[in-house]
């Protein structure tokens, strides 16, 4: 008996961009739970970041993993992470996990005037 593998509303293997997207997703959730106003976020999944200025003055900085944009009239805050830099300093899934949520509680922390371990009590534990 010929058919397909799983039904067509299920995807049979999500893309990496995907996969990383739902990491961001999962860690917001779990951040919602504690600080409700993040709903009124933006959070964004970029490729990698923009490079501002000559690419020597690059020269000497680390590459940042996220970012935040301040919120303005009629655009609510946006908090951003870089899905290439964290996917190169990491192994696996659960180590990605771990990155993308230590940077969204980083983030997070900067837009609302806060420290990570007050965002997330377990921040930097993982």
């Amino acid at each position: 008996m010929r058919g397909p593998v799983a039904p067509p509303q299920v995807p049979l293997s999500a893309s990496r961009a995907e996969a990383f997207a739902d990491l961001v997703q999962d860690s917001v959730e779990r951040l919602e739970r504690r600080w409700p106003q993040l709903a009124d976020f933006d959070f964004l999944v970029l490729e990698v970041p923009q490079l501002e200025g000559p690419p020597e003055a690059w020269a000497d900085q680390t590459v940042p993993l996220g970012g935040t944009i301040a919120a303005r009239e009629g655009h609510p805050a946006r908090v951003v992470v870089y899905r290439r830099p964290v996917e190169i300093r990491t192994k696996g899934r659960d180590e990605r996990a771990a990155l993308v949520h230590e940077v969204v509680v980083e983030q997070v922390a900067e837009l609302l005037g806060l420290t990570p371990d007050t965002v997330d009590p377990r921040y930097g534990e993982d």
